[in-house]
């Protein structure tokens, strides 16, 4: 960790971003071991600061990680990957957020893979990688893999990240329909993964932030048991903290047949800062 992130110094971000809107936001996290599994290969972290030079140009930080691997480097591979995002996006001297993003992506693919090198029973481990940045007045999704970013408005579920799976691409390619996909027995193998490939490139979208939207990420033990009506159902009718509960209990209902985690993030308020300052001035 120490040699990736030494590349960057928190005091080196990019030029001075003015804050002009802070949002304000009621987080929730759960994760669980499922009924099969005999250890969690999810991990979740999130970075929430007060510091407004940091809130202007970093943002809020929520990210999610599903491991894969034996001897339990999944969950090494996950561990390292949710610290290593965090801590490069955060100090990266880039002053576009999408740049200390990808950077950040890079820097944790690496970290694995070296990982993996000098240990030899980590070899072949990885993890996906889902992350929710909350910037001013956009929301922006950092995918690679199967884990899963929605956003619930106004009532309606939107799925915001793409499967990094062959199935997903057989789907697009019309070669199998969206109900073929959710039984197909190979729809979880991966076409990206952290520690995967030595050049991994991540999915990065930006969309506009209202008050009242409500983020989800989750690890697929979710979406295993869990159809997505039924987590649009969950999230317009329960609190975050109710929703992160009940939708890890309905997985585990549903068979729990792996690890399942998720946190819910709502959007309370979008406080407009800029016009706080002039008034002040």
């Amino acid at each position: 960790m120490d040699e990736i992130t030494a590349e960057y110094a928190q005091d080196q971000l990019g030029t001075a971003i003015e804050l002009r809107v802070r949002p304000r936001t009621t987080i929730a996290a759960k994760t669980d071991l499922g009924r099969v599994r005999q250890n969690n290969e999810d991990k979740f972290e999130y970075f929430v600061s007060e510091d407004p030079r940091v809130l202007a140009s970093r943002g809020h930080v929520y990210v999610l990680c599903d491991g894969m691997g034996g001897h339990e480097a999944g969950e090494i591979a996950s561990d390292l990957t949710v610290k290593t995002f965090i801590d490069v996006y955060l100090s990266h001297p880039a002053s576009e957020a999408t740049t200390a993003m990808a950077a950040a992506v890079t820097a944790a693919n690496r970290f694995v893979l070296d990982n993996a090198r000098t240990f030899p029973k980590r070899r072949g481990m990885g993890t996906t990688l889902t992350a929710l940045i909350l910037l001013q007045d956009q929301a922006y999704t950092v995918n690679v893999g199967d884990s899963r970013s929605y956003r619930l408005r106004n009532g309606e579920l939107l799925r915001l990240t793409m499967d990094h799976t062959v199935i997903e691409e057989y789907v697009r390619s019309g070669l199998l329909t969206p109900e073929q996909a959710e039984t197909h027995p190979h729809k979880h193998v991966l076409t990206r993964a952290i520690g995967g490939d030595a050049d991994v490139r991540p999915d990065i979208e930006a969309y506009d932030l209202k008050v009242g939207d409500t983020f989800l990420l989750c690890s697929d033990g979710v979406m295993n048991h869990v159809s997505d009506d039924h987590i649009g159902e969950i999230l317009r009718t329960k609190s975050p903290a109710e929703a992160a509960w009940n939708i890890v209990g309905q997985a585990l209902l549903g068979g729990g047949t792996d690890n399942t985690t998720v946190i819910v993030v709502r959007v309370d308020d979008l406080e407009d800062v800029g016009s706080t300052n002039a008034e002040a001035e």
